[in-house]
């Protein structure tokens, strides 16, 4: 199979094309034909090995943990899954391949009415918005302000917000405030003075604040806050030194979780916007556009 793998930790030039063995599902596992692949920034970390101390990395590695495609084999124990099915989860092996091996329990139907770009947009999005937003317990009549809110995760954490009742202000760059606005939240551009245009728009104060970035927003969400208390973030690696809760694994990876927000995705009632695709040999281009920032919702590999 062609997989995208790297030998050694680096920028993205380490990424390169190989023809591998296909894997096998051990016990509990199904193989699932890829078609489409999600970017994050994570898989970026991984790779220039920022994230070792979190997710020691084996080399040569294929990066990438999640994916939509159809269920190819399925190994020992696995009876409610079967081969042709459609789905949309996490990998247990590197997704930058035209085959992965997934745990059978952490892969949701894909609903008929949902593409394979969007259901690949989904999975680690939704899981990342559903765990921030528990940790910082945002509730009905709250003030919640999220970093980030045009990308994958922070689409998805503004809408998942709003639902719950609270009122978002979300921060991103002027050519996606109207897209912010569009999801519910009241869009800010983000930069100087930051602290003071929130105040204007929130006089009563910041209840939480949940930074998808990783731009350097800590500072002033801390200002804003007057104390590290309901301050997540899942993209600054320096929480721990300013005392920030840094929103890491285990994640819940609920495959029902997954199956009913895949079928609000279908339905339309949930946004999940793709920013850009490419194929599966320019992963290196795809993770520079991840790395560099600024993207419009997820970016996505479609595989042949």
């Amino acid at each position: 199979m062609k997989a995208i793998v790297f030998d050694t930790f680096g920028g993205t030039e380490v990424l390169h094309e190989a023809d591998l063995e296909i894997p096998q599902p051990g016990p509990g596992q199904v193989r699932v034909r890829v078609h489409a692949v999600g970017v994050n920034p994570v898989d970026g970390k991984i790779r220039s090995g920022a994230m070792e101390a979190i997710f020691p990395t084996t080399l040569p590695a294929i990066p990438g943990g999640e994916i939509a495609g159809v269920v190819d084999a399925v190994g020992a124990g696995v009876d409610h899954l079967k081969g042709g099915d459609a789905v949309l989860g996490w990998s247990g092996t590197g997704s930058y391949a035209q085959y992965a091996l997934a745990d059978a329990t952490v892969l949701a139907l894909k609903p008929a009415g949902l593409d394979w770009t969007h259901a690949a947009a989904l999975p680690v999005a939704s899981d990342g918005a559903d765990r921030a937003l528990d940790i910082l317990d945002v509730k009905a009549g709250e003030t919640l302000l999220i970093h980030g809110a045009s990308g994958a995760l922070g689409t998805i954490a503004v809408q998942l917000a709003v639902a719950r009742g609270a009122r978002v202000i979300g921060t991103a760059g002027p050519g996606n405030q109207e897209y912010v606005t569009s999801l519910g939240a009241t869009a800010l551009v983000y930069g100087d003075h930051l602290v003071e245009r929130v105040r204007d728009l929130a006089p009563d104060g910041i209840d939480a604040v949940l930074d998808a970035a990783g731009k350097g927003a800590l500072e002033d969400s801390l200002t804003l806050r007057g104390t590290t208390d309901r301050i997540v973030t899942t993209a600054d690696f320096r929480a721990r030194e300013l005392g920030v809760v840094f929103s890491e694994g285990p994640q819940r990876r609920s495959a029902a979780r997954l199956a009913e927000l895949a079928q609000q995705a279908a339905d339309g009632t949930l946004v999940t916007t793709v920013g850009a695709t490419h194929p599966l040999s320019d992963a290196a281009k795809a993770q520079q556009a991840s790395d560099a920032g600024h993207s419009r919702g997820k970016l996505v590999l479609t595989v042949d």
